[in-house]
């Protein structure tokens, strides 16, 4: 299996980076797969070529093929004005179409202030919604008073555990998915319409206007 994490941390050292590390840990030790890492930082420069020339430079193209190919994301990014980092939203925006279309997100953000752990519900988790992906119930947000603090280790857990789970369903799926069946020639559909049955029991066409003119005759 394969995890990738995107990071959207600028600073060096990062709490994004840092909390990106942990859900990492935690979800790798229960489902074995090889993580790799995308910093965004390292990447801000070909992101905006990509905007602005359509094409992807060597590393950033590199980064989206392993986006594409991941059985599993983890996705984070600090808080900017209330909401996702412009970084974090351009490097999705450049994704193909249906790149994340069914693949297992968990989503998680940091910031200097509990009251932002909103952003979770009101930025993360519809961008990914539009994107089709899956996303696991629980995110996580770590403010500057949670490292050290009870409760987020718990949360790390918890979210860890709900993103093996989708990954173990989806490759399961995978791997009992039944073999494609070539469909079997079908009859065209012939349009019922009013008549009688021949002795065979086939079914014999009447136009309407004979059967009409029949009534007349006979009334």
């Amino acid at each position: 299996m394969r995890l990738v994490v995107v990071s959207a941390g600028l600073s060096v050292p990062s709490s994004t980076r840092l909390l990106a590390d942990r859900l990492a840990a935690a979800t790798a030790a229960r489902t074995g797969a090889q993580v790799r890492v995308v910093e965004l930082r390292d990447l801000a420069v070909e992101i905006a070529h990509h905007l602005t020339s359509g094409f992807p430079g060597r590393r950033l193209a590199a980064a989206l093929d392993a986006v594409t190919g991941a059985d599993g994301l983890i996705v984070v990014t600090p808080v900017f004005s209330a909401s996702y980092s412009g970084l974090f939203k351009s490097f999705f925006d450049v994704l193909e179409r249906d790149a994340l279309a069914g693949k297992p997100v968990l989503i998680a953000a940091t910031g200097g202030s509990a009251r932002h752990s909103l952003v979770l519900d009101h930025a993360l988790r519809p961008l990914f919604a539009h994107l089709r992906a899956v996303v696991a119930p629980t995110g996580v947000y770590a403010a500057s008073e949670d490292w050290g603090a009870e409760g987020l280790e718990g949360r790390i857990e918890r979210a860890a555990g709900e993103l093996a789970g989708l990954m173990g369903a989806v490759g399961a799926g995978a791997a009992t998915a039944p073999a494609a069946v070539a469909p079997a020639a079908v009859a065209p559909a012939v349009p019922q319409q009013q008549g009688a049955s021949d002795a065979a029991g086939e079914l014999t066409v009447v136009p309407f206007e004979e059967q009409l003119a029949a009534l007349r005759r006979s009334g």
